[in-house]
């Protein structure tokens, strides 16, 4: 039942006990059946609940009370480390039990050979033919190894429902009545004829089986959240602050907003921060994919597991603990990992429905083996229902979807693509038109100067005198222009006179020379003749630059230009949208030629130029109403109605907070390749999905009519329903190694 508040909170709790699909469904039912709970997740894979509810209406020690009528346990989880160690602890549990399973069963299997002809000619030891060892053999297996099966299969059957423990104690425990039953039969009759065929080691070495599947399983499942391992590994362990004027090594825990913390060279940046001393380039290409180090200087930001490679810098923190970047994308990574795509819920509804199913028919092909096929022979009609029960364990199914989106969002994590949930991770595979905001997105969103054409000045002391005059303003096209002179290696010093001249350009005096720098117009203002530069201003203009005259002691000298230039890799990553099948449109508020001359240097051959920003929403409803598929990629304020309109928004992870908030995708980098690889990585999830759904229906279907044709040993049906489990796992984590 839905909360009727607003006011909600989300906890994620670590379940403890599930066995199968059927348990995550039975548990996740349960709480969304709750008062005051909005919305339950139950991840099989991640053995995880993700509960929102209202506190108002119900509180966490009641969802605990209700997973744990359910049979399970609900833990909350803390830290992701607690949950591991409990993991692993299990999993030595689970190695312990194995172990002594395997050697109870061993002299059983040993014994079973007797029941084929064709192996009648293996020595035996006579102890192990004896009904009252095996019996000694068995009944530790079946009551002590095999219990959780009982516990599980009762706390099932209690709630009305059904899973893979009801198949489990079902079957093994057939098998092992039968077996005990046969075996009074013969010391009532003295013991002293012929051993009959037991079945002691059916049920103790599918209970083997079924717990080697479980181990092999959960190793796999732990293999899938390695991508959570890798970024938490990232992070600094301490850092080195300074309060009241000593330099403390702190745990990175403990550092507290506002703190000032000092990063030498090669040490990792412990927090998010502004640098306010010092200067060094940061190696950030853990986190955006960006291999170059990123010069700073006070001023600019770091990010918290960053790699300081040259000087020292001095930082006060800003984002700490759960508020930094790491720690966000570490959560927007499990988000997406414990959510479900749509396509999980074919899953779900086959594995509620199937148990019950396969308990019907393996008691109707038991009667049609006891009474038509094989009448009365018992043993034979109860092997073929227990294979048959063996063999429809819907594990595989129920693991088939969650650890394929594990696996895929991971490595997408790695590849500096974050997925907000599995729902968007499916759906990008369907998409075929990218919107593209043009600054920031197909450009660097900051004007660089691009070109510089002097008439007979030497190119040197032109530039340095520019440079000078437009030191002291404070406009993006000065800046750009300060910034290209300076980057030239040319020092410049402050003008003598400066004045900027609003809608015309500026008016400077430096070297004891007057510099005029701006419009057409700024040099009819002065009277300076430009004739001469003005078809190379008008050709620079067409390429969509901003071009300045500059005019020195009243003579025209030169043409400067300063353009948002595309970013590098734009070019190479739009082609390779092209190829895969993908429609480019760019979009953007500039005017159309500019517009059209940044998307011929990207290769974009469709443009909407002169949107406002409420604009853009309406462009992606006009190409929705075509029946396309629209991804938008944007970076700024202005992008976030059209990226939360759109079938997939993904953000460019350099721009606002607010674009990141509405999109459905991160790219963590500002290289558009990630638009690609975020897509592949969709289609490549998704195919992995239908591979996992098509063997573990398939491996069903064809499994229970051979089964219920008497062609299946009850043991070889628990290995092959083990490997199957097994099978679809590793097929998931093939995905953690896509090469892009």
């Amino acid at each position: 039942m839905s909360a009727n508040t607003s006011d909600t909170r989300q906890t994620s709790l670590q379940i403890i006990g599930m066995t199968c699909a059927a348990c995550a469904n039975r548990i996740e039912k349960g709480l969304n059946k709750m008062d005051g709970v909005a919305q339950a997740h139950v991840n099989f894979a991640m053995e995880e609940a993700t509960v929102t509810y209202d506190p108002a209406q119900v509180d966490l020690k009641q969802i605990q009370e209700k997973v744990a009528k359910l049979g399970y346990q609900a833990v909350p989880r803390t830290n992701r480390d607690e949950a591991d160690n409990r993991r692993e602890e299990a999993v030595r549990r689970q190695k312990r039990k194995l172990l002594l399973s395997a050697i109870l069963s061993l002299p059983l299997l040993w014994s079973m050979v007797s029941h084929f002809s064709f192996l009648s000619r293996i020595w035996i030891p006579d102890l192990f033919m004896n009904p009252w060892t095996q019996l000694a053999l068995a009944t530790p297996v079946q009551f002590y190894i095999g219990w959780p099966f009982y516990s599980g299969a009762y706390k099932a059957l209690r709630n009305k429902s059904a899973n893979m423990d009801v198949l489990v104690a079902l079957g093994t425990s057939a098998a092992y009545f039968y077996s005990l039953y046969l075996t009074l039969e013969w010391a009532a009759e003295g013991g002293s004829h012929h051993t009959p065929p037991m079945y002691y080691e059916t049920s103790a070495i599918l209970i083997t089986l079924v717990l080697l599947g479980k181990l092999l399983e959960s190793l796999a499942k732990g293999r899938a959240s390695e991508a959570i391992k890798t970024l938490m590994g990232l992070r600094a362990k301490t850092a080195l602050v300074v309060r009241d004027g000593r330099e403390l090594v702190l745990p990175v825990e403990q550092v507290a907003a506002g703190d000032i913390v000092i990063v030498k060279p090669g040490e990792k940046v412990p927090v998010d921060g502004e640098v306010v001393e010092g200067s060094s380039a940061v190696d950030e290409s853990m986190l955006t994919g960006e291999s170059i180090p990123v010069e700073k200087k006070p001023g600019d930001t770091v990010i918290g597991a960053t790699l300081n490679k040259y000087g020292s810098l001095t930082v006060r923190a800003t984002q700490v603990g759960k508020e930094s970047a790491l720690s966000r994308i570490i959560r927007a990574v499990e988000e997406a990992q414990g959510s479900k795509a749509p396509i999980q819920r074919i899953a779900d509804v086959i594995s509620g429905i199937f148990v019950p199913i396969v308990v019907a028919v393996a008691v109707i092909v038991f009667g049609i083996w006891y009474f038509w096929i094989s009448p009365g022979d018992f043993g034979q009609a109860l092997e073929t229902a227990i294979a048959i029960l063996v063999i429809a364990c819907p594990c595989a199914l129920g693991l088939a979807t969650p650890t394929s989106i594990m696996a895929g969002s991971g490595r997408a994590a790695e590849l500096g693509v974050l997925f907000k949930g599995g729902e968007h991770l499916e759906q990008a595979h369907k998409i075929d038109t990218i919107l593209l905001d043009k600054t920031g997105t197909v450009t660097k969103g900051k004007p660089e100067l691009t070109d510089v054409i002097v008439e007979r000045m030497d190119r040197t002391a032109f530039l340095r005198l520019v440079g000078a005059a437009e030191k002291n303003s404070e406009h993006p096209l000065a800046e750009a222009i300060v910034s290209g002179v300076a980057a030239q290696g040319i020092e410049l010093q402050p003008p003598s006179r400066f004045e900027a001249i609003p809608g015309f350009g500026i008016r400077a005096e430096a070297e004891g020379r007057e510099i005029l720098v701006g419009t057409r117009r700024l040099m009819e203002k002065f009277g300076v003749e430009a004739g001469w530069a003005h078809g190379k201003m008008a050709n620079l203009e067409e390429e969509g630059k901003t071009a300045m005259l500059v005019a020195i002691d009243g003579r025209c000298e030169g043409v400067v230009a300063v353009a948002d230039t595309i970013r590098e890799t734009s070019r190479e990553a739009i082609a390779r949208l092209k190829r895969m099948g993908i429609e480019v449109v760019m979009i953007t508020g500039d005017n159309e030629r500019t517009a059209q001359a940044i998307a011929r240097q990207a290769g974009i051959d469709r443009v909407r130029a002169e949107v406002l920003p409420e604009g853009k929403a309406d462009e992606v409803k006009k190409l929705q109403a075509q029946g396309k598929v629209v991804a938008m990629v944007g970076d700024g304020i202005n992008d976030a109605p059209a990226l939360a309109t759109a079938d997939i928004g993904m953000a460019i992870g350099t721009g606002t907070d607010v674009a990141m908030e509405a999109a459905d995708i991160t790219l963590m980098s500002g290289d558009l390749n990630r638009i690609a690889d975020a897509v592949t990585i969709s289609r490549k999830t998704m195919a992995n999905i239908r591979q996992n759904l098509f063997w573990a229906l398939g491996y069903n279907t064809l499994g229970i009519p051979v089964a219920a044709m008497g062609l299946l040993a009850p043991w070889v049906a628990g290995a092959a329903m083990a490997l199957s489990s097994v099978s679809v796992v590793l097929n998931a984590l093939r995905l953690q190694r896509i090469n892009l």
